[in-house]
Parts: structure tokens; C-alpha cells; sequence
């Protein structure tokens, strides 16, 4: 009885341990000026390290090449000349390490519209029904001490996440 319960026990903790972070999931990135959807997004992890990728981008067909970045960036996690990767599929945020539930930082985001890197960190914001009407990814780019500026991105479906035009 007692290896049985003891069995099960370990069960249940592998599977909390390997339980998907709220970051993790499609989501919809949304010009805070403009408040239109800029594109369809999918926040990965692999081996305890996040990701991200767009899966569709507004304006742009999804083979359209990331041609004003650089050939390359420090820590970027694929191999090749960067000027020739599409904007979908290409994983623009990357190296984000777990600060605790929901939260990631120590990472970078590349902006594909112009080839600039930036320091990253990801929020996860729990619906409230106040200031978060939806669960809420606050995605923040900074240049350094701080200085930057935070997006408000929308959970969504893999459909829509794959569907932006």
C-alpha cells in the first residue's frame, strides 16, 4: 500500500513539475497605438528555456524575409543568416529564463520590421474582470537600466494565431 501511494504521489509531482507555464500557449500582439492585431504568436519552452515565433504577420505574407536585421545576433537559437529567415516560424524572442510562475526575463526580442534587439521580459496577467478583461501577456522590450516600453498581448486560439492578415 504504502509503494502504491508512493507511486502516485510521484506521479502527480512529475506531473505539476512539467505543467505548462500561463506564458506558454497562442497569442495576438496589438499596436498599442493603433490597437490592430500586428500578428499571431506561439510562447514555447524547450529545455526550460522560452521561446517565441509568429505563426501569421498583419500586412506581410508569412514567407516574407526578415531582410533589415542583421546576418546574425548573439545567442540567436537557429543557425544561418538571419536577412533570410521568414517572419513565421523564425523564434524572435528567445533565452527568456523562469523567474517564477508567469514571469520570464534575462532573454532577447528582435523587432524583424528593423533588425533591433532589445533586453526582454514576459508577464503573465491573470484575468480579473478590472484590469485585465482577458489573461494577458505583458511582453516588455528595454534598451537597458530599465528603460523600455510594454505591450499587451491577447491569449487566443492556434487558429487565430495563425490567421492574422
Amino acid at each position: 500500500m504504502r509503494k502504491l501511494l508512493f507511486v502516485l504521489c510521484m506521479v502527480f509531482l512529475a506531473g505539476t513539475a512539467f505543467a505548462a507555464d500561463p506564458v506558454a500557449g497562442f497569442w495576438l500582439s496589438v499596436d498599442e497605438k493603433t490597437h490592430k492585431t500586428t500578428a499571431g504568436w506561439e510562447i514555447y519552452q524547450t529545455n526550460g528555456i522560452l521561446f517565441g515565433k509568429m505563426l501569421s504577420v498583419a500586412d506581410f505574407p508569412p514567407t516574407s524575409k526578415a531582410i533589415l536585421c542583421k546576418s546574425s545576433y548573439e545567442g540567436f537559437p537557429i543557425r544561418g543568416d538571419v536577412r533570410e529567415m521568414p517572419l513565421a516560424g523564425t523564434p524572435w524572442i528567445f533565452g527568456l529564463k523562469r523567474d517564477g510562475e508567469g514571469a520570464w526575463s534575462r532573454g532577447s526580442i528582435i523587432n524583424p520590421e528593423d533588425g533591433k534587439i532589445y533586453k526582454c521580459k514576459i508577464t503573465f496577467r491573470k484575468a480579473d474582470g478590472k484590469k485585465y478583461k482577458t489573461d494577458t501577456l505583458e511582453m516588455r522590450g528595454e534598451i537597458g537600466l530599465g528603460i523600455g516600453r510594454s505591450q499587451f498581448w491577447s491569449r487566443c486560439t492556434k487558429e487565430a494565431a495563425s490567421s492574422v492578415k
